[in-house]
């Protein structure tokens, strides 16, 4: 078990940054766990402790406490015995549990339960749980304002309650307001479409020009991969587990959702490929099982995955031995691009999503045509493979023309 196993606080501690990173934990926040780590670290030091562990752990707190209350500590004091605690709480389960509640909306009243009965209509017609959780949000925003302003029953909502919540937006971001107008032009239609509003309201609600800039994919070089799987310890359980899951998305360019939700039967060892369909597209996918990735599941099926009946190949290094969830494997690349000592990966994107980005790049440095990488990629079509082709720098450079010389008196030529 993980509790078994003896590590510095720089060790455990390395571990935790790279978890919180996977969970994007803001900075801020991540340095107050820092700030209580030093103390332990001078703790420690006094009392020549060279490995952290549970009673490491508790010795530390008990003189932070110095005989007071819990209750009676500052605010510092408590954010001190929590950066501990965590420490103890991943060494022992590998996660650390949530400590923040999520917000639950509630639609109370005539135009509350016929935005929840919109809702509801929304999840009917397949829509993804992100936008229906977009819609939530914007539309409770919407009753809420609503609400402020009495506006209780269907039969009061006319054009100055509708103009009057979009001019609040003003300070909003572009991407806020393109959402909410977006949400209310939706539940406007609903109610018009089902006979609850006698006029159709969505004229009033103007339509957004915003559109989503991709972002430029991050990608690693050829070079930077290798010494991430390198980096790997692959004689340990957990190391095991790792090197495989990190290989399906550099080799294979898998998303994260699809490696945690692999099963045994979407491997066809007859064949040496992959059968499945990909959690976010729904669509159906084939791809070779390598034998380099081969061989490590089955090296990890062997001597490192613990005993279960579940049917998710890659399971959680300690008790209880769940299926592995997708912050977990975001933190686990994390923290092997860290020990690889690649640089400017705490600048860039370092999850399992940049290692399907580099696939990509590694392809195009190939010359791999855009169909072939977008059938490697599992991408509907081939529009969403051609966002790569912003990052193939070297053919892109053939295309570059020669900037011509200014016929001016104020232009002068640089050597």
């Amino acid at each position: 078990m993980k509790s078994e196993k003896k590590q510095t606080l720089c060790e455990i501690t390395s571990e935790v940054e790279a978890y919180f990173d996977g969970l994007s934990y803001h900075k801020v926040r991540i340095r107050v766990y820092q700030n209580g780590w030093k103390l332990l670290k001078q703790f420690m030091e006094e009392h020549r402790m060279k490995f952290f562990n549970a009673k490491v752990c508790d010795a530390f707190i008990t003189s932070v406490l110095n005989e007071m209350s819990y209750s009676d500590l500052s605010k510092k004091e408590k954010d001190t015995i929590r950066s501990a605690n965590v420490l103890t709480e991943y060494q022992t389960t590998g996660m650390i549990r949530f400590r923040s509640v999520r917000k639950d909306y509630n639609f109370e009243g005539e135009i509350g339960n016929l935005m929840q009965s919109f809702l509801s209509y929304r999840k009917a017609q397949g829509m993804s749980e992100d936008t229906i959780t977009s819609n939530k949000l914007y539309l409770h925003r919407f009753l809420t304002y609503l609400n402020s302003n009495s506006i209780l029953v269907l039969s009061d909502l006319g054009k100055q309650q509708i103009l009057g919540f979009i001019n609040t937006l003003g300070f909003s971001s572009k991407s806020t307001i393109h959402c909410t107008l977006s949400s209310i032009r939706c539940f406007l239609r609903y109610l018009f479409d089902n006979k609850y509003l006698d006029y159709d309201l969505t004229y009033l609600v103007p339509k957004s020009s915003y559109k989503k800039e991709a972002r430029l994919p991050t990608t690693y070089t050829k070079e930077e991969i290798e010494r991430l799987l390198n980096a790997v310890d692959r004689s340990s359980p957990k190391g095991k587990r790792d090197i495989a899951m990190i290989l399906l998305a550099a080799r294979l360019g898998l998303r994260a959702s699809d490696i945690c939700g692999l099963k045994f039967e979407n491997i066809y060892w007859e064949t040496n490929t992959i059968h499945l369909i990909q959690r976010k597209t729904k669509e159906k996918i084939e791809l070779p099982l390598l034998a380099e990735i081969g061989n490590v599941i089955i090296d990890y099926l062997k001597y490192g995955r613990p005993s279960s009946d579940l049917p998710y190949i890659f399971l959680r290094a300690a008790q209880p031995y769940d299926k592995l969830e997708e912050p977990t494997l975001h933190s686990i690349v994390s923290f092997y691009l860290k020990r690889a000592g690649i640089k400017n990966a705490d600048q860039k994107k370092h999850g399992p999503h940049a290692l399907r980005h580099s696939l990509a790049g590694i392809l195009l440095e190939q010359k791999t045509p855009v169909p072939v990488i977008s059938e490697v990629l599992g991408h509907s079509n081939t529009e969403s493979t051609k966002t790569y082709l912003r990052i193939d720098l070297k053919s892109l450079r053939q295309c570059a023309l020669e900037v011509p010389k200014i016929q001016s008196p104020y232009y002068q030529e640089v050597y």
